[in-house]
């Protein structure tokens, strides 16, 4: 961004940006806790729980709701994900508030916003009472008015970007409903993950060009373009990743038996047997709960073994991308950063195999993700050829 197009932004909008991007990696952090920690599903309805703005303490509180019909209560799991409602609802005022003073100069920018914005909160209440395919139209609206609106402006100003990451915001919010009322449909729980992935990648670009600290370098498109390879490789991974855990497959290989040898090798083997076919089908119909998982052993472990390989191709080429930055001085700590977060997070992968996929050690993978992803869209964000 250039210096003349400074004065357009409110002095405290990089402030902002940085907030929001953190609040991004919390909650993406806290999401996977209340994934690992199988309390997905422990608030039937949405977005209240069980009919209340927290969460029931007791099971007496909720006789009578229909939600209680669904699943019983689990008090040590609704806190976890009702929190995590209200992360997401808490971030999503702080990008509304990005995308409003981004667009406060633009003609009719304001307007935009609050008209798509208003739409989409007139559709919650229609979902609650039922009527779900009114609420939905209107979310879409309220997405596609955002949309047409980040395509028409220029983002000098930022105004496309906090445009687009609002849009995002919205369209998780969506997922996140749906993740409950499709009763943990893997596409879907797998789409959010890559959605909360992309809202943090968006803020981090974001920030990064409201604080206007650019690295200048001879090298930087070429570096520009290896970097955006990164990204692409990495976000195919978390993908993957995200499968693994939609569908129950991290301990396909036999994690923490003692009987089976399951690292490098799966099942005590070398190649053991797979159902690709049955393990990559994304649709399968509405109305399945599938907490738990429901593919067969040879699916599962073909889901486990993809996420392996394509780990073997992701950690060597990010490797060979920090040697790369590593020639040029300027690049040796962001080189560094990068290399050491490829061997952390493979130990992590390893280790969530061997130790049966405890908890803490599960929820530090995803943030290795995280953290591999800020490195390379900050830089992505920050590298400029010399005028």
């Amino acid at each position: 961004m250039s210096q003349s197009a400074r004065p357009a932004l409110h002095r405290n909008f990089h402030r902002l940006a940085w907030f929001a991007m953190i609040m991004t990696a919390s909650t993406i952090m806290f999401g996977a806790f209340v994934r690992l920690s199988d309390a997905g599903l422990s608030c039937p309805d949405w977005p209240t729980c069980y009919g209340r703005v927290t969460w029931p303490q007791h099971v007496e509180e909720t006789i009578g709701h229909a939600a209680a019909e669904i699943r019983p209560l689990e008090t040590h799991k609704a806190w976890r994900e009702q929190v995590h409602r209200f992360l997401a609802g808490a971030l999503g005022i702080e990008i509304l508030t990005l995308a409003l003073l981004a667009t406060r100069r633009r003609r009719f920018g304001t307007a935009t916003v609050v008209t798509a914005c208003a739409l989409v909160a007139t559709g919650i209440p229609l979902y609650m009472m039922g009527w779900h395919t009114s609420a939905s139209v209107l979310a879409l609206l309220g997405e596609a008015i955002l949309l047409v609106a980040a395509l028409r402006w220029s983002n000098i100003d930022l105004a496309r970007a906090a445009v687009l990451t609002l849009a995002v915001v919205i369209f998780q919010a969506l997922l996140g409903m749906w993740t409950v009322t499709m009763l943990l449909k893997p596409i879907i729980v797998m789409g959010h993950l890559l959605g909360g992935m992309l809202m943090f990648a968006l803020l981090i670009w974001l920030a990064w060009r409201a604080t206007n600290r650019p690295i200048t370098l001879a090298q930087a498109p070429r570096l520009v373009w290896w970097l955006r390879a990164g990204v692409a490789v990495l976000a195919l991974q978390i993908a993957l990743g995200g499968w693994v855990s939609a569908n129950y497959a991290a301990l396909a290989c036999g994690g923490g038996s003692l009987s089976l040898d399951n690292f490098p090798r799966c099942a005590n083997q070398w190649w053991p047997q797979q159902n690709y076919s049955e393990a990559f089908t994304l649709w399968r119909g509405i109305g399945v709960d599938y907490e738990g998982g429901v593919l067969d052993g040879a699916s599962r472990i073909a889901i486990q073994m993809a996420h392996r390989l394509f780990a073997m191709v992701v950690g060597v080429y990010l490797f060979w991308l920090g040697l790369r930055l590593f020639r040029v001085p300027s690049m040796r700590g962001w080189a560094v950063a990068l290399m050491g977060l490829v061997v952390i997070q493979v130990g992590l992968g390893i280790a969530n195999v061997k130790m049966a996929l405890p908890l803490a050690v599960a929820v530090l993978h995803n943030g290795g993700a995280v953290a591999l992803l800020f490195v390379l869209v900050t830089l992505l964000a920050r590298l400029r050829a010399p005028d």
